[in-house]
């Protein structure tokens, strides 16, 4: 991050240059190869992480290792990627951008429906819809900042709502929303026998898994959680050397002092446009991949709420680091689904080695803060994390390795 409270770091960011990635892979350093290696082995052996329990335990409830929400871990993570990369890097804090999300899974299904059910052309279809879309709410919504900006954002993204319910109805099919259905017949590979397709990859469908039963556990490897996972690695990649780029300096000191900026000759509204429409289109890749997993589409997706969440995830992460935003995603959407499901009977079970009356206090303690109340304990977290983390989880996991380094070096 950029030193505030020196401005004159500001003049000297424009023209500097990145450190030499002399030692890792992929022109990374050697620093961000150990984080992509770390990212790699997470998607990858997800299923096993996210399953420690064995199938039929008290515990088994926390298991997260099924294919759809390991598709939402991922998904969201991508989102949050390219949120961070506008407000992380800039400080721009948009309100809207649950509306990319929703243009690019519109472009996604309408692909779907019209062209081939093969989820590639979809998916670049809506990075390229949402990333034309970005850039129309870029130029207008960038020639405000502030608070200014952000409210602009967010009416843009409720007048996307609005119109994705009720006024393109024949586009967006309204509240009911779109899918693929028996009378859609695209261009290419739809079936011809009259039942629905499948989003498929060159055939091999989304929905296609693997069981793999070890003892008493099992874990289940879905092909669409795996093609999401590829495309959070490239997007992870892509943000690292966005990260350490002369664009990403030209990012940092934008948000620095964008009024010394100006002062230099250079211009901060291209470089915070292209970073807008940047994250549009991680936007709209997440959107995409969001139909790929589940062929249907609603105007939900563009509601308020959904950009508010991202922006919950990218601050509970870690605003401004790479791996910020995919822990804040993971977190919030455990909570989301895991969480929210335990109820009374659970918690009595977990209460029942005491006594009736104790039983009874501890589930009335606890309860208010799981099941429905779910959002009331990631209120509370997200409200010490900013009081006591303003890093985010990133800044609380380097406080605990830098006291394990410091225990280290006194024993």
């Amino acid at each position: 991050m950029t030193d505030q409270t020196n401005p004159s770091v500001t003049t000297a960011t424009p023209t500097a240059r990145p450190r030499a990635a002399s030692g890792g892979m992929l022109g990374l350093t050697k620093k961000d190869s150990t984080l992509m290696l770390i990212v790699f082995a997470l998607v990858m052996l997800a299923p096993f992480i996210l399953n420690p329990f064995p199938e039929g335990s008290a515990m088994a409830q926390f298991n997260a290792g099924y294919p759809d929400l390991m598709q939402r871990f991922v998904i969201f993570g991508i989102f949050a990627i390219g949120f961070n990369i506008l407000f992380g890097l800039t400080g721009y804090l948009s309100f809207g951008h649950a509306a990319f999300l929703g243009v690019g899974s519109y472009a996604a299904i309408w692909s779907m429906k019209l062209v081939t059910l093969n989820v590639i052309p979809g998916i670049v279809m809506a990075i390229v819809i949402a990333g034309a879309f970005t850039l129309v709410v870029g130029f207008i919504s960038l020639r405000r900042s502030g608070i200014y900006f952000s409210i602009l954002t967010l009416a843009f993204a409720q007048m996307s709502y609005a119109l994705a319910y009720s006024v393109l109805t024949p586009i967006t099919g309204g509240e009911t929303g779109l899918q693929i259905k028996n009378t859609d017949s695209p261009l290419f590979g739809g079936p011809t026998d009259g039942s629905i397709g499948r989003a498929n990859l060159f055939g091999a469908e989304m929905g296609n898994s693997y069981e793999l039963a070890v003892g008493s556990w099992l874990f289940t490897f879905n092909l669409g959680y795996y093609i999401a996972g590829v495309a959070l690695l490239v997007a992870f990649y892509l943000s690292i050397r966005i990260f350490r780029s002369p664009f990403g300096i030209m990012l940092r000191a934008v948000k620095s002092n964008q009024q010394r900026m100006n002062y230099t000759g250079l211009t901060p509204k291209r470089y915070t446009l292209s970073a807008f429409v940047i994250s549009g289109m991680y936007a709209g890749l997440a959107g995409g991949l969001m139909v790929a997993m589940d062929t249907q589409v609603g105007p939900e997706r563009m509601f308020w709420t959904a950009s508010g969440e991202v922006v919950i995830m990218t601050i509970l992460g870690g605003a401004g680091t790479l791996m910020g935003p995919i822990l804040g995603a993971g977190f919030i959407k455990y909570m989301e689904n895991i969480v929210s499901k335990i109820n009374k009977d659970i918690l009595h079970e977990w209460f029942a080695f005491l006594p009736d009356g104790a039983e009874d206090v501890m589930v009335s303690i606890v309860y208010p803060f799981i099941g429905k109340g779910w959002h009331l304990t990631l209120g509370i977290l997200f409200m010490l994390v900013v009081i006591f983390l303003p890093g985010g989880l990133v800044e609380g996991g380097q406080r605990i390795a830098n006291k394990f380094r410091r225990n280290k070096t006194d024993g």
